[in-house]
């Protein structure tokens, strides 16, 4: 009676295994928008827009209950990079995290301007335009990161804390070979114009990359394919606009994490973050690459709610 019921189960499994995998052959996107708002829906984020009264039309995910906590994500990526790590911050946070103007759902105006001052004051219109009550945390990865510090630079007042994850703007730190090729070869491996182009993106920018099944792999390939020549422009206004200095002796509190295996960009720029920001920590993460909020999103997490917890600690002990 077991061996019948044993086999009865794996018979289930392996039909049900197969109807998924077909699912997944035959229709790739719609299975990947399934899989995108499941996992949405398991994080407690839930999709929302708005266009401004100045015209932008952002897409953004939304979620949880106490301060506010802004999530920026990185260049060619969108809101979902942080769907991993919602789940451990939603009881200690109201989580907004938007599409760039630029990238994901949002708008792609082609005449926009997309450097981080410019991104980071239409982020604090959204946050005006949603009724939120400043201040607020801001965190960002990668480009995300950059304009999380111009946003701080813009907005020190109205900004609780910073939380940077592996963040642009450090540009006297060691080009890595990853963006020697970016600022100086022909093809940038950040732009996608083909499947294989996101594989090997993805290769490089974590320390273990996550698995994708190829039809998923394509459908993500075809968003950035087909935003390819905004994104040209994009990352050409991502430089040139003297972050470090114009940072330096900034106050706003602020977390600075970086994965020690990151080839994106180097580890170093932590150090040199460290030295402009005066009320800043760092947290270097053993074996993480460019994408800690993926790679490692507990620990990332944990890390960010010690370093709120410890402040916040500080502040009682001042008074």
């Amino acid at each position: 009676m077991l061996k019948k019921f044993v086999r009865a189960l794996l018979v289930t499994i392996t039909v049900g295994f197969g109807a998924l995998l077909a699912f997944l052959y035959l229709a790739p996107e719609t299975f990947t928008r399934i899989a995108v708002d499941a996992a949405r829906g398991g994080a407690g984020l839930t999709r929302k827009e708005i266009v401004l009264p100045s015209g932008e039309h952002y897409v953004y995910l939304e979620g949880g209950q106490g301060e506010p906590l802004l999530l920026l994500h990185g260049f060619g990526a969108n809101k979902d990079t942080f769907v991993q790590i919602a789940p451990s911050l939603t009881g200690h946070y109201h989580l907004i995290i938007p599409d760039h103007l630029g990238f994901g759902e949002s708008g792609h105006p082609a005449e926009a301007d997309y450097g981080p001052d410019a991104q980071a004051e239409r982020l604090h219109g959204l946050i005006m335009a949603l009724g939120i009550k400043a201040p607020v945390h801001v965190g960002g990865n990668s480009m995300g990161g950059l304009i999380a510090l111009h946003y701080g630079l813009l907005y020190p007042s109205e900004t609780s804390s910073l939380w940077l994850l592996d963040p642009a703007g450090a540009t006297s730190a060691p080009e890595t070979d990853f963006i020697k090729a970016a600022i100086h070869s022909p093809k940038n491996p950040l732009l996608v114009g083909s499947t294989d182009d996101l594989a090997y993106l993805i290769s490089q920018a974590a320390s273990k990359p996550p698995f994708i099944p190829r039809p998923m792999l394509e459908t993500f390939a075809r968003e950035r394919i087909s935003n390819l020549e905004l994104e040209k422009k994009i990352f050409t206004r991502l430089f040139n606009n003297h972050t470090e200095e114009r940072i330096k002796g900034l106050t706003v509190p602020t977390l600075i994490v970086w994965g020690d295996e990151d080839k994106l960009l180097s580890p170093a720029g932590a150090e040199i973050l460290h030295k402009l920001l005066p009320n800043s920590q760092i947290v270097m993460m053993h074996g993480i690459g460019h994408m800690p909020m993926i790679e490692s999103p507990k620990q990332s997490a944990a890390d960010f709610l010690q370093f709120q917890s410890s402040r916040q600690a500080s502040v009682k002990a001042a008074n």
